[in-house]
């Protein structure tokens, strides 16, 4: 199944506005905060956030990442990725709380060809992620290495 683009399609200056959003619910922040073991009362503990300049709970911050990139997925490298290669310059400018519906842009700041892999090129994509306010809150850097159009396609 593909729903991604070929590396062909993705020249620099591409730009995405994705068109599922997502609201995060505190059920995502706990089950994603435990499972990966973090103890943070800033993420679990009301009682703690409370006193805390945010007065509430924090979204814990790579579940935040990792729905960013997730809601790209269908529209840029689903079927057409080889691999996620790395994530760079990651940034939260603004927090994330349970409650906020996240939408996500995309644009390809580089491609290039591969030297070791002819039927392949790599693709740094920059994300941006804004609340319902369109307050920005999570940017970072995705390099993919994205198939090639097949011959006869």
């Amino acid at each position: 199944m593909t729903g991604g683009k070929w590396f062909e399609e993705l020249p620099v200056g591409t730009t995405v506005e994705h068109a599922v959003r997502r609201t995060v619910t505190e059920t995502d922040n706990v089950l994603f905060t435990t499972m990966t073991m973090n103890p943070a009362p800033l993420h679990l503990d009301a009682e703690y956030a409370a006193g805390t300049q945010f007065g509430k709970p924090l979204v814990n911050s790579m579940f935040t990442a990792a729905l960013v990139v997730g809601l790209s997925v269908y529209e840029l490298t689903l079927g057409t990725l080889v691999a996620q290669l790395g994530l760079t310059d990651v940034t939260f400018p603004a927090p994330v709380f349970a409650g906020d519906t996240i939408r996500v842009e995309t644009e390809v700041v580089e491609a290039r060809e591969s030297k070791s892999r002819p039927d392949a090129g790599l693709v740094v994509f920059e994300h941006r992620a804004f609340n319902q306010r369109d307050e920005l809150v999570c940017r970072l850097r995705r390099t993919g290495l994205m198939h090639r159009r097949p011959e006869g396609s």
